[in-house]
């Protein structure tokens, strides 16, 4: 996995839009660059950008939602409204942009964060829901977010812990460190996994002997079954006894609803023969006068109809008559009206003729004028399309002024295009197209032109600086070497100095031990150590120098600073020199670049002088004022042409008003209605109907007459059949027998309820005799005990009967329970069996990797782990430094790790007793080799050390960058340290420096 580039805005204190492309220049010269910057500038924020962007995590604060954000004040700008972070990355599978943003909306609310990946190979968006971009780049990575920031982005805090942590500590980091706690859960779910098994055996071993608690014993046994026999017999005989009472008991009450019932009928009865003497007092009579005429009834029917109707057609006749002569009145009132309409005589023979001949005159007419409607509107469409261009306000109702309106408009339009001719004069206005497309193409290439013009100001500007650099430089890497010189014999010899007040310290000690032996000397007696005989500092010993030893160590502090002051003079002639070389060297491509720059545009851009100083802005603005013109002298010669067409098109309207002027005269003249053929065929309709009426009528009037004729026979026919018939049963007319019929529903009813009441009567009494038959049987069945008795010895026969079943109910439950104890006994049994087998192998793999915690097996797998790290980081270490090795502590020796010194003979100390600068790259080598350790499934070729190096001195700083571009050089990383070390800085030529501004914001930019 390698990073390609990173872009980002508005991430903490890095306002703006910013873009890191590893792969141009100088990253693509160089790939081992340094991140610097003070200390809150937001060095740490571009790695920020890089886990923001792949996991929505960053290793400050865990994962990001717009709650954090909104809480906490992080990832966006202060200020700012909308924040994103996007990295390019290439895997095997491919080049791939993962993005994270969020923005405030509108209302002053921040949205929820998105995410997504782009793949670059087909530029598609990775179907996916934000939730699942971290995984799909996990998936596309093959690290997730832990293992990520542990073999891509290294800290060092983590691993400085890790080395002076004691072992419990240690394997708790190391768990989190290497992302390996599945080690400590496997032990735990073995742990886990075995209790539950287990524990479900001694569930189920204490539940059997639960079980055989409540067995019964064989004597009880025994003793419940037999019982259970006898109270069962007892219980079907008391049955039996029960039934029999409750049979006589039925019997008893069964006479006495039948009596019951015997009794109510016979009341029933009474009342029906009471009913039916009511019914004929009221009704008899006339019901047997309709009987009488039954067989006639329909005949009087009909008589009684022919009666009706041949009042009807006479009512009907009469009627008929005043109708036709409304009618007749109505058709000559209809006649006057056409004349009045077609506005001359017209008679009933040639009405029709008439009002033709005079609708088609006015159709005619108006044809006319829909016509000149139409082409007027035609026209109208025509002149808008026409005059669309000019935008106008044209009033349709007032041709005339529209016309006035369009001579205005084209007389000023033509002075503005005499205008804009007099400023194009260099322009051909005749192809207006090619000149447009030509300008454009040259603003296009001054707009080049002038990116080549400031990127050579650019470079001068550079060479500039680089030159007073150097001019500013120059002197002082002059008077540098003598200045070392002189400071050289200076040093020198203030350690003359230092030497002489030295032996005069020594011969003042080896003074003071001659002192005793001075008291001894006597005038005249040889001295021992010289031989003479005088002795003139036995009484005056000469005095000793008391500020000796300040003196002597005022030297030496003066000698260490003159020391440290040459070595500062050497370093800083060093860097000067180096500077120099370096500054040169860029000051020649820099020239390079200059003049090749001046090639390219003189190639690219003959119609401009390199050399020259342009007022580009002025140029362009020229030519964008030219090409405006052009677009104005266009737009005006498109709305000149538009009035050209549209005054004809005018001229053509007003004609055709005046035309339709004529047209609506001769019209109202004649006509004053609106629809000529609507109302002729309302008028036609009218006449039709009058003589469809008058026809209708006259045939009517002939029908009736001779209906009513035809009537009158079959009345007469009818009587004539009737009266010997009604005389003989009784009655004195037609008529007298005609009103004794009944209403048919009337007589119908009547008869029903005479017939209704005869059937009941006849139940009744049937039911009566059955009743009285089955009540005989009853009696004779009957028990001679009496309905009380009975019902006691029921009572009493109950409640033993309930005794017993209770007793056989119990009996039966214990049985049954016992049943059921045996059948889960046996079950029990045989699944504890079959358990035992299957958690054998849990009980084996608790004993090897099992306890409560998950330690055992996790120390265990730690243990492998820390060995390959250390064997890695050793690998890493010697590279860095050869003096020291890591290793795993002894059981006598310190919790932590140890360092071996090999310079003291393979010396065994604890990394506790190291310096800051030996600890940092002991945790270096760790870290480079937990990446190591990553990249072994997945490639790594991107690397971000964060802090760590202020710790070593020039020497170390120099030999772990050594290593660092070693590192860079074989496997091809890209390898970014993050630092504030100013020798740092200087060593490493490609930086990213980012600079704090007064409001707490911060930029960056590129050092080459």
């Amino acid at each position: 996995m390698k990073i390609l580039n990173i872009a980002f805005k508005n991430i903490n204190s890095l306002k703006g839009e910013n873009f890191i492309d590893f792969e141009a220049t100088p990253f693509s010269g160089n790939t081992l660059f340094a991140i610097t910057g003070p200390t809150g500038s937001g060095k740490s924020s571009i790695l920020d950008v890089i886990s923001l962007a792949l996991f929505n995590q960053v290793p400050r604060l865990g994962k990001i939602s717009k709650k954090e954000i909104r809480e906490k004040g992080a990832i966006l700008t202060r200020n700012q409204k909308e924040a994103y972070a996007k990295v390019t990355y290439e895997t095997g599978a491919g080049r791939f942009t993962s993005s994270w943003s969020i923005e405030i909306n509108r209302n002053g609310n921040l949205n929820d964060y998105n995410m997504e990946i782009a793949n670059l190979i087909d530029n598609s968006l990775l179907d996916l829901k934000k939730s699942e971009v971290p995984t799909k780049n996990e998936e596309l990575i093959g690290l997730n977010y832990d293992q990520f920031i542990k073999s891509v982005l290294l800290a060092q805090g983590d691993f400085a812990k890790f080395l002076s942590a004691k072992k419990e500590e240690r394997g708790e980091l190391l768990e989190k460190i290497t992302g390996t706690g599945i080690y400590r859960q496997l032990g735990m779910m073995a742990f886990e996994r075995f209790k539950a098994e287990t524990k479900e055996i001694e569930a189920q071993q204490n539940e059997i002997k639960l079980f055989e608690s409540y067995l019964l014993s064989e004597e009880d046994l025994e003793n419940f079954n037999k019982d259970l026999k006898e109270n069962t017999a007892d219980t079907e005989a008391l049955q039996k006894d029960l039934k029999l009472i409750e049979k006589q008991l039925e019997l008893k009450e069964n006479i006495g609803k039948q009596e019951k019932e015997i009794n109510k009928l016979q009341e029933q009865e009474v009342n029906l023969h009471r009913q039916f003497k009511e019914f004929e007092s009221e009704y008899g009579t006339s019901l047997n006068r309709h009987e009488k005429i039954q067989t006639i009834a329909e005949e009087l029917q009909s008589w009684n109809r022919f009666q009706k109707e041949l009042k009807d057609l006479d009512s009907n006749l009469a009627k008929t008559s005043l109708k036709i002569n409304d009618t007749k009145k109505n058709i000559s009132s209809f006649i006057e009206q056409v004349k009045e309409f077609v506005q001359e005589d017209v008679q009933t023979e040639n009405l029709k003729q008439k009002l033709n001949f005079f609708t088609e005159k006015i159709g005619k007419l108006q044809d006319e004028k829909n016509s000149l409607g139409l082409e007027y509107k035609s026209k109208l469409q025509l002149f808008k399309a026409e005059v669309r261009e000019l935008k106008i306000n044209f009033p349709e109702h007032d041709l005339k002024t529209g016309k006035e309106l369009l001579e205005e408009l084209q007389t000023e339009k033509l002075r503005e295009k005499k205008q804009l001719e007099i400023a194009l004069k260099e322009v051909d206005l005749e192809k207006l197209s090619s000149e447009k497309l030509r300008l454009k193409n040259h603003l296009e290439k001054t707009r080049e032109a002038r990116q080549f013009s400031e990127r050579k100001l650019q470079l001068e500007e550079s060479g500039l600086r680089i030159k007073k650099d150097i001019e500013a430089n120059q002197p002082e890497f002059e008077s540098l070497p003598k200045t070392i010189t002189l400071q050289k014999d200076h040093l020198s010899s203030l350690k003359k100095d230092l030497e002489i007040l030295k032996l005069k310290k020594e011969n003042q000690l080896k003074t003071a031990k001659l002192e005793e032996l001075r008291k001894s000397l006597k005038t005249g007696e040889a001295c021992p150590l010289c031989g003479a005989l005088e002795h003139p500092y036995s009484e005056h010993v000469p005095g000793f120098e008391d500020e000796l030893e300040i003196k002597i160590a005022a030297k030496s502090k003066e000698i260490e600073d003159k020391n440290t002051k040459l070595t500062q003079a050497q370093s800083r002639f060093e860097h000067i020199k180096d500077s120099l070389q370096k500054a040169k060297k860029e000051l020649i491509e820099i020239e390079n670049r200059i003049l090749e720059n001046k090639q390219r545009f003189s190639e690219k851009y003959p119609d401009f002088n390199f050399s020259e100083e342009i007022d580009w802005e002025n140029y362009i603005g020229k030519i964008n004022s030219k090409l405006e013109s052009l677009d104005a002298f266009e737009t005006i010669k498109q709305k000149l042409t538009a009035i050209a067409g549209g005054l004809p098109i005018l001229k053509d309207l007003n004609d055709i008003l005046k035309k339709g002027t004529l047209l609506r005269r001769q019209l109202e003249a004649n006509y004053s209605g609106n629809n000529i053929l609507d109302d002729h065929r309302k008028l036609t309709d009218k006449w039709n109907a009058l003589n469809h009426e008058k026809k209708y009528l006259g045939e009517n009037l002939k029908e009736q007459k001779q209906n009513l004729s035809e009537q009158s026979k079959k009345y007469e026919a009818l009587s004539r059949k009737l009266e010997p018939e009604v005389t003989e049963k009784g009655f004195t007319s037609i008529e007298n027998a005609f009103r004794a019929l009944l209403p048919g529903q009337n007589f119908l009813e009547l008869k029903d309820k005479k017939d209704a009441i005869l059937k009941e009567k006849s139940i009744v009494a049937t039911g009566i005799s059955t009743l009285q038959k089955q009540l005989k049987q009853f009696k004779e069945n009957e028990s001679e005990r009496t309905t009380n008795d009975l019902r006691i010895e029921q009572s009493k026969k109950q409640e033993e009967f309930k005794s017993k079943q209770s007793v056989c109910e119990e009996l039966r439950r214990k049985l049954g329970n016992n049943n059921e104890y045996l059948a889960r006994l046996k079950q029990l049994k045989k699944q504890i069996t079959e358990k035992e087998k299957q958690s054998k192998r849990w009980r084996l793999l608790n004993t090897l990797i099992g306890d409560r915690q998950g330690k055992k097996f996790n120390d265990f797998a730690q243990d492998l782990t820390l060995s390959q790290l250390i064997y890695l980081a050793n690998k890493r270490l010697k590279d860095l430094s050869e003096r020291y090795k890591i290793d795993k502590a002894n059981e006598d020796e310190d919790d932590g790790l140890i360092a071996i010194d090999e310079d003291m003979g393979g010396q065994r100390r604890s990394v506790k007793t190291l310096s800051g600068g030996e600890t940092f790259l002991l945790s270096l080598s760790l870290a480079l080799a937990l990446s190591d350790l990553a990249s072994r499934n997945v490639e790594i070729n991107s690397l971000f050390i964060d802090e760590g190096f202020g710790t070593l001195d020039p020497e170390t700083l120099d030999q772990t960058l050594d290593t660092l571009e070693k590192l860079q050089a074989e496997s091809g990383k890209t390898i970014g340290i993050i630092s504030h070390v100013a020798s740092l800085k200087e060593r490493i030529a490609t930086q990213i420096q980012l600079t704090r501004n007064g409001q707490g914001y911060s930029s960056l930019k590129l050092k080459l």
